[in-house]
């Protein structure tokens, strides 16, 4: 089945080519046909897999240029993740010549040019629902058009205040817009809200809470105090073309990084703590390749869709095997081959069997010596 099959645009299907995009990914053969007929749905597949196509092809088959208003909103609980949907959305609109606008409205960013940007009447909206839900409030956002809201990383986002917010969204909306809920993995807890929500909707997946088949898991064992020298003999080593080293907390994310600069590797970091403008950059200079080492925190790297990382390091090893799922998603992808190193204490071995048993993989012990790496049993 091509992306005709599934009722996508002449139009949509040349910007599809011009990326290189020849054949949907099973996610999107499975979720397409709902969307465009206005289902409700939750949407669940590995990271990686074409989930942010999956729904912006819908919504780009159902706004009407003509209609100067918002016709849909993308929420997204990182700016990184947001922006990242916004580029595609800008990308599609280029490339398949339909005028279709797209507004970044996120947390942080100058609030006037936000609204100056509204004047030119978008008909796509991403962004953080706390931002949106404020310009919904100044009436500078009308929403009377919206048909459809998606919620992407929805099982981060559907408890608390997050999940109040997104409430206080849908009250806005006069009519009751298609909803659209998206992740890597279907929490029972999100789930249950999410049907709370919209009572009729379908469920979707493809591989959801699975690990890519195309990642070999390592795992190295050291003391607390040592792991920041185990990474730098690891870097060294491995020479990583592209690589995300995860950890639990925003001055963990500072910490490693200075650790690093001690050793004259270059890093970037990212986490919530830094400003937009600080964010941006870092995420530039390693999507551009002037630096191949991206220290980040679980809550930033949330859904951060980068290519060409070839190697995940958990400084930190995940508290859940669901974060491990979330972190080893960033490598892998596309067909090519990823690796999941974990630095682990002897306390934290009992980890690594969690993950083997609760998502079906394997975790080789390893070590380093002379610069070389060999299996532990070696």
């Amino acid at each position: 089945m091509n992306f005709t099959d599934l009722g996508i645009s002449a139009a949509l299907v040349q910007a599809l080519e011009k990326e290189g995009i020849k054949e949907p990914m099973p996610i999107q053969t499975e979720a397409m046909p709902a969307l465009i007929a206005g289902k409700d749905a939750y949407v669940s597949a590995e990271t990686g897999t074409g989930k942010t196509l999956a729904y912006l092809l819908p919504i780009f088959g159902k706004i009407d240029p003509a209609v100067p208003n918002a016709q849909a909103i993308i929420l997204a609980p990182t700016h990184e993740l947001a922006s990242q949907i916004h580029q595609q959305a800008l990308l599609l609109a280029q490339n398949s010549g339909l005028p279709i606008k797209s507004l970044l409205l996120i947390g942080g960013a100058n609030t006037q040019r936000q609204l100056d940007k509204l004047k030119k009447k978008p008909q796509l909206i991403v962004g953080s629902a706390g931002r949106i839900l404020e310009l919904i409030g100044m009436k500078k956002l009308k929403v009377p058009k919206v048909g459809t809201v998606v919620i992407d990383e929805a099982d981060r986002v559907l408890f608390g205040e997050s999940l109040a917010v997104i409430r206080d969204i849908l009250r806005t909306l006069p009519d009751r817009p298609q909803l659209v809920f998206v992740s890597a993995t279907e929490q029972s807890a999100s789930s249950a809200e999410a049907q709370k929500l919209a009572p009729e909707l379908v469920r979707l997946s493809a591989g959801a809470n699975q690990v890519n088949a195309d990642i070999q898991h390592l795992y190295f064992v050291g003391e607390e105090r040592s792991k920041a020298d185990l990474l730098r003999r690891l870097i060294r080593a491995i020479e990583p073309e592209r690589a995300i080293v995860f950890v639990h907390r925003n001055k963990d994310a500072e910490l490693v990084k200075a650790k690093m600069g001690n050793y004259s590797i270059p890093v970037v970091d990212i986490h919530a703590t830094h400003g937009k403008l600080e964010r941006t950059k870092a995420m530039n200079d390693f999507r551009s390749g002037r630096v191949n080492i991206l220290i980040a925190s679980d809550v930033a790297a949330r859904g951060l869709d980068i290519k060409g990382v070839t190697h995940i390091f958990n400084y930190d090893a995940p508290s859940s095997s669901k974060d491990y799922l979330h972190r080893t998603g960033r490598t892998g992808r596309a067909g090519e081959q990823g690796y999941a190193i974990s630095l682990l204490t002897e306390q934290e071995i009992r980890l690594a069997r969690r993950y083997e048993t609760e998502l079906g993989i394997q975790l080789v012990a390893a070590t380093i010596r002379e610069g070389q790496i060999f299996a532990a049993e070696e």
